[in-house]
């Protein structure tokens, strides 16, 4: 009797594992995903975007640029992302298309005061009149720049330096450029 007991007994018990086991496994699964969710929120809450976009024009010029950023913030020190750049420039001589891509790096060691290094590659496609001639120059320009700027809120008003700066330059006239960056 005692035998029959403990085989109905196992029996049931393997039913009961049969039956729960898969529901808690599950239930784990479910918690992984909900963790793996909160995880992709969590950095979706650090990403901000910005970026900037100009407009020239004035005597036979015209010249417009935009260029879309993402910054990933690690920490409330540092920031990481890269930024898009495309640019284009005519006159009645001349004309630049830039486009390419940059990674920016951002430091703030306190909240007023921000720090940068930006590394840039950019494809540079111009056309120009020498002397009657029409002359096309195409070629690839990196640039290194630091610098450092004033923040409120999410903007930032500073100078950076082109490390990487040649005076045969045919992109930036000079290594020096003030900046104005926004992200939200």
């Amino acid at each position: 009797m005692q035998t029959i007991f403990k085989k109905h007994l196992q029996f049931l018990v393997v039913i009961a594992l049969a039956i729960t086991l898969p529901i808690q496994l599950q239930a784990q699964e479910e918690d992984k995903a909900e963790e793996r969710q909160e995880e992709r929120s969590r950095f979706w809450d650090n990403v901000r975007f910005g970026g900037g976009l100009g407009l020239s024009f004035g005597n036979g010029f015209f010249g417009a640029s935009v260029s879309p950023a993402a910054i990933y913030d690690v920490n409330q020190y540092v920031s990481v992302g890269p930024s898009l750049i495309f640019s284009y420039q005519e006159d009645d001589f001349f004309s630049s298309t830039l486009y390419g891509a940059s990674l920016l790096t951002l430091i703030n060691p306190i909240r007023e005061i921000q720090l940068s290094a930006e590394v840039e590659q950019l494809r540079v496609n111009q056309n120009f009149m020498d002397f009657g001639v029409d002359v096309e120059d195409n070629f690839w320009n990196t640039a290194l720049f630091l610098g450092g700027g004033y923040q409120t809120g999410g903007v930032t008003v500073g100078v950076r330096y082109n490390v990487l700066f040649n005076t045969n330059d045919r992109v930036y006239a000079d290594a020096w450029a003030p900046f104005v960056r926004v992200f939200f």
